[in-house]
């Protein structure tokens, strides 16, 4: 099987997933050994389109960027609870797991905020002790 094979297999979306934003960035993580952000793949330079996907069956959340040039996955990150997120400047954030820092550079403020407040709210959903009630309650905002 082709790596872009792979890459689709693992972009596929559940039906009971749905996409609550979508924004173009590009894609980064941490470098320490230059102390410098880098294409999260070699050579992967430029924009993604960048998606939070919400699987309302089991009330998860993942982000998923696919390159605009040629449709690969560049990303496909679990959203967990307590996940420190970073809004370092206006159209850069960043995140961290125990491996990696993550970064978005955002084409745009306003898209920069349109994905920070989907983030936002998947981690309320994530750290509340009955999310399927919030869900129910409180309905994200179409962008």
């Amino acid at each position: 099987m082709t790596n872009s094979a792979l890459s689709f297999l693992c972009f596929c979306v559940s039906p009971s997933e749905q996409s609550i934003c979508q924004a173009r960035a590009s894609v980064m993580v941490y470098d320490d050994t230059s102390k410098k952000w880098v294409p999260i793949k070699p050579g992967q330079q430029g924009f993604s389109r960048i998606n939070i996907y919400h699987n309302t069956a089991n009330n998860t959340f993942r982000v998923v960027g696919v390159k605009l040039q040629d449709q690969q996955v560049v990303i496909n990150y679990s959203i967990v609870k307590g996940l420190k997120y970073n809004q370092a400047t206006p159209t850069f954030h960043q995140w961290r797991d125990a491996r990696q820092v993550y970064g978005l550079n955002f084409a745009s403020k306003e898209e920069a905020t349109t994905f920070s407040n989907a983030m936002l709210f998947a981690l309320n959903v994530l750290s509340a002790q009955d999310g399927d009630k919030i869900l129910r309650q409180v309905r994200f905002p179409e962008s």
